[in-house]
Order: C-alpha cells, then sequence, then structure tokens
C-alpha cells in the first residue's frame, strides 16, 4: 500500500492532536476526582486541587483545550475553504444562505450526540428524583454530568462564526490572531480592574477571544503559515511559555489552569491573559511536532491503532463521567472501596487501580453505545446537514437557545437543587429542534410550476 501524502498526513496529526486532547481531558478528570463516603451513608466529592494544593501543577500537562481548538480551526479552516471553491451560491458571503448551510452542518455534528447524552441524563435524573432520591445527591450527580458541558456552547459559537474568523483571517493573515490576542488582552484588565462592577463582565467576552485564537491559528496553519518557517512555531511555544511563568510569577494569577474554590482570579472563569499565553505555548509545540509525528503517522499500523481514538472523542467526552458514578455506586455505597484520606499517600497508591476500573466500565460503555451511534449517524442524515439554509435566522435562534442552557448546566450542573430546570430544558430542546430539523426541499420556482401546471 503506497505512504498516504502529505495532506493525508497533515489529516491524520490533526485527527490525533484532537483524539489526544480528548483523551488527557478524561485522564484528568479521573484522576483529581475525589470521593469520600461518610457515616451516614452519603457520599461527597472534596475538591482535590483545593486540598491537595501542589496538585494544581497538574493542570499544566491536563489542559490541554488549546490543542483541540487548534485542531478544530484546522479542519474547519479546510473545510470552510473547500466549501468556497466549491463556488455554492452565497458561498463568498458569511450571511448567506449556503454559508448558513455549513454552520449548520457542523452544529448538528457537535449537538446531535450532546442532545442524546443530555436527553438520557435528564430522565435519568427526573427518575430518580421521582423515586425519592436525595436532591443533594442528585445535584451532585446532574453536576457530574455535566461538568464538561463548559466547552459545548464555546465551540459552537464559534465555529458559527468560522465564515468571519475565517474572512478575518484571509484579510489580515496573522494579524488577525494578534487582533483577537490583543481583545483579550483587553477584556482581561476591564475584567480584573472592575470586579464587583457592572464593567467586570467584559472579562465574560474570553471565553470566546482566547479559545479563537487558538482556533484561528488553526487557520493559519492550513493557509500554510507556518509552512517553511519552523521558527514561528517555536517562537509561539517560547514566547506563550515565558509570558505564563511570569503572569504567575509576578502577577495576580495562580498556576491552576483549571477553576479553584476559593481563588479570587481563576485563569478559566473566564480564561485570563494567562491562560491565552498558554494557548500560545501549546499551539507552538504542536507546530513544532507536526514534522515529525507527521513522519510517524505514515505506518498504517501505527495510524489503525490511533484512528480509532479520534472516531469516539465526541463520545468519550460526553460519557466520560458516567463510569464515575457508577463505580461510585458499586464500590463506595457498598463500602467495598478502600477509603484513604484524600492525597494521602495510600490514597495516591490505590489510583492506578481506580483507573483501571474506570477504562474498564468506559469500554462496556463504549460497547453498549454502538447501536446508539448507529442511530444517530442514520438521524443525522435525516436530517441533511449539508442542505442549503433558507431562514438563516432561525438558526441563529437556534444556536441561542443551545448556547444558554448548556452554559447553565456547565455551571450548576443539571440539577442544581435536584430537580432539572423545566426553563433549561424547553428551551434547549427548542433550540436543537430549530437547528436539526431538515430544511424544506428544494423546489422549483413559482412560475415554473405555473407554466407546468398549465400545460
Amino acid at each position: 500500500m503506497p505512504a498516504p501524502g502529505p495532506d493525508a498526513n497533515r489529516a491524520r496529526y490533526v485527527d490525533l492532536l484532537r483524539g489526544v486532547a480528548i483523551l488527557l481531558v478524561v485522564l484528568g478528570h479521573w484522576l483529581i476526582t475525589a470521593l469520600v463516603r461518610h457515616p451516614d451513608g452519603t457520599i461527597t466529592a472534596p475538591e482535590l486541587l483545593a486540598t491537595v494544593r501542589w496538585t494544581q501543577w497538574l493542570t499544566l500537562g491536563f489542559q490541554i483545550m488549546p490543542m483541540f481548538f487548534l485542531a478544530g480551526g484546522y479542519a474547519a479552516g479546510a473545510s470552510w475553504s473547500r466549501h468556497l471553491a466549491g463556488g455554492a451560491g452565497g458561498a463568498c458571503d458569511p450571511g448567506g444562505g449556503a454559508a448558513a448551510g455549513w454552520v449548520r452542518a457542523r452544529a448538528v455534528r457537535l449537538l446531535l450526540p450532546a442532545a442524546t447524552y443530555t436527553g438520557l441524563a435528564l430522565a435519568g435524573l427526573g427518575v430518580a428524583r421521582a423515586a425519592g432520591a436525595d436532591p443533594g445527591l442528585l445535584g451532585m450527580v446532574g453536576w457530574a454530568l455535566a461538568m464538561q458541558f463548559w466547552f459545548l456552547p464555546v465551540y459552537l459559537v464559534i465555529s458559527a462564526a468560522t465564515p468571519w474568523l475565517y474572512a478575518a483571517y484571509r484579510r489580515w493573515g496573522l494579524g488577525s490572531v494578534a487582533a483577537l490576542g490583543g481583545a483579550a488582552v483587553v477584556a482581561d484588565v476591564i475584567d480584573l480592574a472592575g470586579r464587583g462592577s457592572w464593567h467586570g463582565w467584559v472579562g465574560t467576552l474570553n471565553y470566546l477571544l482566547v479559545w479563537a485564537v487558538a482556533y484561528e491559528l488553526g487557520f493559519a496553519w492550513q493557509g500554510g503559515e507556518f509552512t517553511g518557517r519552523p521558527w514561528l512555531g517555536w517562537a509561539l511555544a517560547g514566547g506563550g511559555a515565558a509570558g505564563f511563568a511570569l503572569l504567575v510569577g509576578y502577577g495576580p494569577f495562580p498556576v491552576s489552569l483549571i477553576l479553584v474554590t476559593g481563588e479570587e482570579v481563576s485563569n478559566t472563569d473566564p480564561p485570563s491573559v494567562a491562560m491565552l499565553a498558554w494557548v500560545l505555548a501549546q499551539c507552538g509545540l504542536c507546530l513544532v511536532a507536526a514534522r515529525p509525528v507527521e513522519r510517524l503517522l505514515r505506518s498504517e499500523r501505527l495510524w489503525r491503532t490511533v484512528r480509532p481514538l479520534g472516531r469516539a472523542s465526541m463520545t468519550l467526552y460526553l460519557w466520560h463521567m458516567v463510569p464515575v458514578l457508577v463505580v461510585a455506586a458499586a464500590f463506595y455505597l457498598t463500602d467495598l472501596a478502600p477509603e484513604p484520606a484524600v492525597g494521602s499517600g495510600a490514597w495516591w497508591a490505590w489510583r492506578p487501580v481506580w483507573l483501571a476500573v474506570l477504562v474498564v466500565g468506559l469500554l462496556g460503555l463504549l460497547a453498549a453505545l454502538r447501536p446508539l451511534g448507529r442511530a444517530l449517524t442514520a438521524l443525522a442524515a435525516a436530517a441533511r446537514p449539508q442542505a442549503p439554509v433558507r431562514r438563516p435566522y432561525a438558526l441563529l435562534a437556534g444556536v441561542v437557545c443551545t448556547v444558554v442552557p448548556l452554559a447553565t448546566w456547565a455551571t450548576r450542573g443539571f440539577a442544581p437543587d435536584g430537580t432539572p430546570s423545566p426553563a433549561a430544558v424547553v428551551a434547549f430542546a427548542a433550540g436543537v429542534g430549530l437547528i436539526l430539523l431538515p430544511p424544506p426541499q428544494h423546489r422549483p420556482a413559482r412560475a415554473a410550476e405555473e407554466a407546468q401546471a398549465g400545460g
């Protein structure tokens, strides 16, 4: 079998980045999850990063969302540029119907599995509540099931903005990346200066601006900005790492790249200028590693091992906390699990066993979800994701209606008081319906119809 060409090698590397990013997210969440069973039988989840402060340094290895947004930007840039080259009507107009059709196709791929997971999770919580389960326990379970949702509304909005972001890149090149980064710095400065006042909310823009920097760098990578200029990747990596070290060492920012309860300043809530520096550093390292890793991925044997990870990445991301809840019920509620003090030597010694049990549980869950995956594939085809959208405003309304409850669930969980919010459920269902509902089939012009009827 001939070796794949350069473009195929690059696509393989992009898929690898996405798969590794999701895998490290799963491993990180599992590693820091701590459970404690109390004498009254209740289970709580103490926050490891707040309890054992040195573990905050581990987030430098597990906060790899810059890698995912970089890979996502590369893939979106390749897809959108092909769409432009295809000459679809309205494609050059970011607000046109053909552009909206492209955005809808991306949203369908993201929301269909997310909506299925959400529906099953909410149904399970509703049944448990009706059966008389403790509201506090349901609140914790609902939070564990939705803790990863912060990514979904951010990625959905940035994906929807791809036509405009790509147009900015085509016009200004790497200057568009610098503009987004500069806006993020300004927003963070205003946020830090305005804590406790209304203009502190300006910092929330960084949920989009900081991650859009990595996404726009993906455009630049796909557009060839780094081809033949490896020093650019090294400059991003070195400059970003140095900036992060200075901001943490001499600025007000903590080392943790994950939200820690009790900290006055967070690097993720909203993303800070220190997180921006980490975005640049991590994206730079990915770009530096591209050429050698692409050469390794020419091996078909290695690629056959790596490929399933990319295919299962969305399922892994959505469902990876379910085995934690199952294992907690099976081993903690039954008092079978050893319970050394959180953060002690014995606790860390049991971590490999904990992770191994979760891996077995996740593999079993993935096997059970295969029929559901096939059904979702058929449903996605029925939704005709590539069809042009005649009413872009309906698509926009659908995005807004899904983004708001997703962001709420990511912050508070599915059932903060033990009962899911009906308003959030209705808004999410309406938004998903507006996005997934297939556009009307193309019909000939009215004049042609009338002429045919007259004949």
